[in-house]
């Protein structure tokens, strides 16, 4: 009987896992490990995330099925308790009087009716012999382990979606400036160069062309605005807030983002992954539920007792000990022909089982490939930083020096106009690069299983 306990007991399939991520170093700290409090340290937002822990819907359905899980534990906890029952019945029978019963009654009883009085309890207890039971609360408790830890993924997604849509908003917000600031020296532009045209050293075509590159600028302003306001929107509607602005004092720059960013080992990164691990217990339910169609297919030995008080007048229903009956019992049924159902419940769980280790490989492996992702970003980023910086000085200072040669007539118009443009974009493209350093920050935080604690 040992031998044939239903079911293996669970071990976590081989995983190809690197020593370590990339060229870092391996080390025994992670920023998965530090709070999400600690980790983003800008007060507006903290108080974002948190409005957002206690207000997105998507987290919440993610408690609820914690919650709908945790139910079904509960059951299965009892399953291997005996089930009881009480039944209190009453009935009367007026068989035909030209029937051989009703005939019978008439003679042997006088009467033309029977009447029938019961109050009984029942007991059922199936032996778990095979380990079936056993199984299936394994499987409850590993499906809500993985509703447990769903919940869990569903915050760390929740918080790095904040804070990207937050310093997306400082982005925007800079860029807003940095088109303000182009637009007021587009207008000086312009000024300058109608003086010139009014001494006669330029032609209409140059202001034309300045106004365009006015213009330009200042087409900038609502679309920006337009981004800024839909961003805080979205941001809101995370949070779980109705649509509308969001307050905020800090300004867009690097030092938003942790110094240092330590990331372990892959091996500690599988463990700590909520997502990785709620794949890892669909994997523990998929082998339970394996055991529990195996048992299904052996003999279920099932013990049965029933007693109570039973009479056919109501009058003598509760005379004891005479109205006293029991019932007790036991028997060993196998399942014959059932028209293939078990042997194909079996081979469908069997094959689910399989399914879910190549899921849990696949959830490991993107893992692996999302955190060195967000590494080659952050390297990369930092180079394209120090070189955008180089060039919005450099076109900062050639857009001064063009209008100083303008002035003296070394340069013409579109010279100044060219440099504006190209001082413009420079400036743009520095802010975009700075949010996606932050972006970056957060998304190697998320990948090493960072946000929920």
């Amino acid at each position: 009987m040992a031998a044939c306990r239903v079911g293996r007991d669970y071990k976590q399939p081989a995983l190809v896992l690197p020593q370590q991520f990339d060229d870092k170093a391996p080390s025994d700290t992670s920023i998965a490990a530090v709070p999400w409090k600690e980790f983003f340290a800008d007060t507006t937002l903290q108080r974002l995330i948190s409005a957002g822990l206690n207000g997105n819907y998507d987290l919440q359905l993610a408690v609820k099925r914690i919650e709908e899980a945790d139910a079904y534990v509960k059951a299965a906890k009892v399953a291997w308790l005996p089930t009881a029952t009480l039944n209190v019945a009453a009935n009367t029978t007026n068989p035909s009087n030209n029937s051989l019963n009703g005939t019978s009654l008439k003679t042997f009883l006088g009467t033309d009716h029977i009447e029938d009085y019961s109050l009984n309890a029942a007991v059922s207890w199936e032996i778990d012999v095979w380990g079936k039971i056993r199984r299936q609360k394994e499987a409850a408790l590993a499906s809500y382990l993985e509703s447990y830890e769903g919940a869990h993924a569903v915050q760390t997604t929740l918080v790095s979606d904040i804070a990207n849509a937050y310093y997306n908003l400082l982005m925007l917000d800079a860029q807003l400036q940095i088109a303000k600031n182009s637009l007021s020296l587009s207008d000086t532009i312009v000024q300058m160069i109608r003086l010139q045209k009014t001494a006669g050293e330029v032609t209409e075509l140059g202001v034309q062309q300045a106004i365009a590159q006015q213009q330009t600028a200042a087409l900038l302003v609502p679309q920006l605005e337009q981004a800024q306001a839909i961003q805080e929107n979205t941001l809101r509607i995370l949070t779980g807030e109705l649509p509308g602005s969001v307050a905020r004092s800090q300004r867009l720059g690097t030092n938003l983002m942790r110094e240092s960013l330590p990331v372990g080992i892959p091996a500690n990164m599988i463990s700590k992954r909520p997502d990785v691990r709620a794949g890892e217990m669909a994997l523990v339910a998929a082998n339970a539920k394996v055991g529990v169609a195996q048992g299904s297919m052996y003999p279920a030995l099932t013990i049965t007792a029933s007693g109570g008080l039973n009479a056919f007048k109501a009058s003598d229903w509760f005379t004891l000990p005479a109205s006293l009956f029991g019932v007790a019992g036991a028997g060993l049924t196998q399942p014959l022909f059932q028209h293939r159902q078990l042997k194909t419940q079996l081979e469908v769980a069997k094959v689910q089982r399989e399914e879910a280790v190549i899921r849990f490989r696949q959830l490991a492996l993107e893992a692996v490939g999302e955190v060195s992702n967000s590494l080659v970003k952050l390297d990369k980023l930092k180079s394209q930083q120090t070189i955008a910086s180089q060039q919005v000085q450099t076109t900062q200072l050639a857009t001064r020096h063009a209008q100083l040669l303008f002035r003296s007539g070394m340069a013409n118009y579109l010279e100044v106009i060219t440099a504006q443009g190209k001082s413009l974009q420079a400036e743009l493209t520095q802010a975009d690069i700075t949010r996606q350093q932050l972006s970056a920050g957060v998304e190697l935080y998320r990948s090493l299983g960072g946000g929920w604690q």
